[in-house]
């Protein structure tokens, strides 16, 4: 993935960006389609939006793949789903690997198939030193249960004696979420027209800028992509502060 500008007179792109992936049923059922072959077109949306951000020169690049709530689902469909996604790990990741991605997973690993979580796990430890573009893809992932979990565990430091109540801030608060290495979104994107972020990043979404757009997923291009970073730098980021 060869870096590219994306326009001649705009500045360089968001550092991190989030997307939210959605219509992946309804792309089908226009269509006629069984649910999975929405998801399967999904899947090829998400490796063009990989290519497009790597090309773009974006540093993080984060993805809603299956949240908490998602396990709700049919059994099928979620069988399916699991299906796609040992399948992509086990062809796709010497591609990213290839083109210099980081590829990490958050989210809750003990709700998954072991034989996943063991292709997960090779296919971190396979990518861990790439620093063209970081991948992180949420699977059994809900904002409200990452922030419980941060919570418990800075509970466990005070009983233990190792942290006091007054050491606990923002910053000691961010360093037990499961994105405590990499920045927060600048740009979050959700396709399908719903605008909504739904238990996705809550706490790292403070100040990011959010852009809904109408494309269903499995139609999502780069040009998309690339009309979404283009909306984003028409915004004044003042994260709190006055304008004038």
């Amino acid at each position: 993935m060869k870096a590219v500008q994306l326009h001649s007179d705009l500045p360089p792109p968001p550092v991190h960006i989030a997307i939210i992936m959605d219509g992946n049923g309804r792309w089908a059922k226009f269509r006629g389609l069984p649910r999975v072959a929405g998801h399967k077109q999904g899947a090829e949306a998400v490796k063009r939006a990989i290519r497009c951000a790597g090309e773009m020169g974006v540093s993080y690049l984060t993805m809603y793949g299956f949240s908490s709530e998602n396990w709700k689902r049919p059994k099928d469909e979620v069988n399916d789903l699991m299906g796609l996604l040992r399948f992509y790990l086990d062809s796709e990741i010497d591609f990213l690997n290839e083109n210099g991605v980081r590829f990490r997973i958050i989210g809750e690993r003990d709700r998954l198939d072991p034989g996943i979580v063991k292709l997960i796990d090779k296919a971190e430890k396979l990518t861990a030193g790439n620093n063209r573009l970081t991948l992180t893809v949420a699977l059994s992932y809900g904002g409200r249960t990452e922030i419980v979990r941060a919570a418990r565990h800075l509970a466990g430091e005070v009983a233990a004696g190792s942290l006091s109540p007054e050491e606990i801030n923002e910053t000691a608060f961010k360093g037990h979420l499961f994105t405590a290495d990499i920045p927060d979104p600048d740009l979050l994107i959700r396709t399908s027209g719903e605008k909504r972020i739904s238990n996705f990043l809550l706490w790292q979404l403070a100040y990011t800028e959010l852009v809904f757009v109408d494309t269903l997923w499995p139609d999502f291009s780069k040009e998309d992509l690339a009309s979404a970073v283009r909306e984003y730098h028409r915004r004044e980021r003042r994260y709190g502060a006055s304008s004038g």
